[in-house]
């Protein structure tokens, strides 16, 4: 993996020349280098590699990634998005978060709706897709099978989503999609020592974490299972964008928020 498709995950514009780089974004480029080569899981490493291997009929003309998916997204952002983990001939095929499947066209059009996404559709990795002010990274980069880390898989790539929010050191707020993005998110600040107490995850839940933390906002996951049965609608998730913009212009909502 050359720098050059290692700072691909960083929007085109805040790419820089390869060879004319900020020490930041050298910093991602190693990042996203650590990330895309990592096999320290011999079960997702076997399944993200049979899924490239076999391939969707549907895709069957595609050089599938077949690696654990970077972070994407506005290196400057004031929302980090978390997900699960990469679909298996999403993310896992195009080697960019949320693109490729269902769930992705769910997300990028909510957010293109609210003015995050440049546009609403996105398909690979050069299809000119631009976020403002957003992030979006999971709490697993490879497919797991059935959708379903273990806790030792999680823990074993939490390490990389540190790594990220350390570098987006200007995030406000964090929107996590489903419960264990949000349940993860909480475990790390808590490792670190910090006052978190028990929350509980709901759709549009907010939660003021306290002592210097971004706040935290729950959504449910943009999943075909979510999204084909009506428990999550197009109105519901752009009400979580809306409130999420509202929340980083700095207008507060006593009445409709928690303390954590």
């Amino acid at each position: 993996m050359t720098p050059a498709e290692n700072v691909k995950s960083l929007q085109p514009s805040d790419a820089g020349g390869v060879g004319d780089i900020s020490d930041n974004q050298q910093k991602w480029v190693e990042l996203n280098a650590n990330i895309t080569t990592c096999r320290l899981c011999p079960r997702l490493v076997a399944y993200r590699e049979e899924i490239a291997r076999v391939k969707k009929r549907a895709f069957r003309d595609w050089e599938y990634w077949g690696k654990p998916v970077p972070g994407f997204g506005d290196p400057h952002a004031r929302l980090l998005v978390v997900g699960l983990a990469p679909g298996a001939h999403g993310s896992n095929r195009t080697g960019r978060m949320f693109t490729g499947d269902s769930s992705g066209d769910f997300l990028y059009a909510a957010l293109h709706r609210v003015g995050m996404a440049n546009q609403p559709t996105t398909v690979h990795r050069d299809d000119g897709l631009r976020l403002r002010d957003v992030f979006i990274t999971a709490i697993c980069r490879c497919v797991p099978p059935d959708n379903k880390p273990t806790p030792e898989e999680i823990r074993a790539c939490q390490p990389f989503l540190e790594a990220e929010m350390d570098l987006l050191s200007g995030f406000k707020g964090i929107v996590a999609l489903g419960s264990l993005a949000f349940q993860q998110v909480l475990a790390i600040y808590r490792n670190h020592g910090r006052p978190v107490g028990r929350l509980d995850f709901a759709h549009n839940a907010y939660y003021d974490l306290g002592d210097g933390l971004p706040w935290l906002l729950a959504s449910y996951h943009p999943s075909r299972q979510n999204t084909q049965t009506g428990r999550l609608t197009p109105t519901m998730f752009d009400a979580i964008w809306q409130r999420a913009k509202i929340l980083l212009d700095g207008q507060w909502d006593p009445g409709t928020s928690n303390r954590g």
